[in-house]
């Protein structure tokens, strides 16, 4: 249960060559905001914002931030519009094995271990885990060594077809699941590293099985979200997904960082879990 520091981060965007204007309204374009609500939502003006995009103007350090603030431009890509506009870094990236995150990291292992019997990890901002508890190694038991070395990734051993996949009975709706939430996490932070292994699952096959088992009936428990469905040595353990990320983060790799639960979805579930914990 021990934290695993990230690998080496993406490269962000090319901030050298296109300038801070550019950057600006891409993300600006991106998040479907004309340049009058940026102004006013910034405090600024229509005409200060174009001329910003246009390269007629150059912001201050303020405005950058302000700016990326207000178009919710991911912590890692502000620095990069920073240094685009010619200033230094805001944030600071530190890594998990630093010294100066020891609070941090027993703060996790802490929150993950309270959280057994049920399933918890981390993971960073391309679903490699960081940090997992006994729960999810109960789910894993079976699947092959060779998908369960490091980097451990989340979305690869949910939905490569040897890992977590033929054990899955809905299958078909977690996977629509986990591409849209993919989908939308390559709209927010512009990650090739997200793109590439968006690809990567997607291509994957999905197992030859009848389809009426996406539709089986929950049981008596409410259909308050999607539960993800999996076999274990017999039984179907049904749960609910939460994610959890930091408030107003300072450092990128804190920004990046995610805490997804696995609530029992039923009684069955949770009985059944707290009974091997017995």
């Amino acid at each position: 249960m021990s934290i695993v520091p990230p690998g080496p981060a993406a490269a962000s965007s090319a901030f050298a060559e296109r300038g801070v204007g550019p950057l600006l309204r891409g993300w600006r374009e991106e998040r479907r905001v004309s340049q009058l609500e940026l102004a006013l939502r910034a405090g600024s003006s229509a005409r200060h914002i174009s001329f910003v995009e246009t390269g007629r103007s150059r912001p201050s350090e303020e405005m950058v931030l302000r700016l990326a603030e207000h178009l919710d431009v991911p912590v890692r890509e502000r620095n990069a519009l920073l240094l685009a506009a010619g200033y230094a870094p805001h944030y600071p990236e530190t890594s998990l094995d630093d010294p100066s995150m020891e609070a941090l990291r027993e703060g996790l292992e802490r929150l993950i271990q309270g959280y057994e019997p049920y399933p918890a990890l981390v993971v960073d901002a391309t679903y490699d885990v960081v940090a997992a508890n006994r729960g999810i190694a109960l789910l894993l038991d079976g699947v092959p060594e060779r998908l369960l070395a490091p980097p451990l990734n989340a979305i690869r051993l949910a939905l490569h077809p040897e890992g977590l996949a033929p054990r899955i009975r809905n299958l078909r709706a977690w996977r629509d699941h986990l591409l849209a939430q993919m989908d939308r996490q390559i709209a927010l932070r512009r990650s090739p590293r997200l793109r590439a292994l968006y690809e990567e699952v997607a291509a994957y096959p999905v197992p030859d099985r009848d389809a009426s088992q996406d539709r089986e009936p929950l049981g008596p428990a409410p259909h308050l979200a999607l539960p993800l469905r999996i076999e274990h040595k017999g039984r179907v353990l049904s749960f609910i997904s939460t994610i959890s990320t930091f408030n107003t983060p300072m450092d990128v790799t804190v920004s990046e960082l995610a805490i997804e639960t696995f609530l029992p979805a039923d009684p069955a579930t949770g009985k059944y879990l707290h009974s091997l914990r017995s």
